[in-house]
């Protein structure tokens, strides 16, 4: 199955809605660690994920965050 890195981008007044925005939905990537950069006033987050389709993938965020979502397929691989 295909990976993404999921890259949300927000404005720094939007923080407290952005994560709200995760407590009336379900996802996958609630109640998990991921990569943030809000506390240095990046206000950038960043999760990976397995998913079918970018579409697939952006739908395990909330409307209000997808929005502001990008969708690259990545993999892993090896720096010699």
């Amino acid at each position: 199955m295909p990976r993404f890195l999921l890259e949300h981008h927000h404005a720094a007044a939007e923080c407290g809605a952005v994560f709200a925005s995760f407590n009336a939905f379900e996802s996958p990537l609630r109640g998990r660690p991921t990569t943030a950069s809000c506390y240095y006033g990046g206000h950038r987050i960043w999760w990976e994920l397995d998913a079918a389709t970018a579409e697939e993938a952006l739908s395990r965020l909330p409307g209000y965050v997808a929005e502001r979502t990008t969708a690259t397929p990545v993999r892993t691989v090896e720096i010699p």
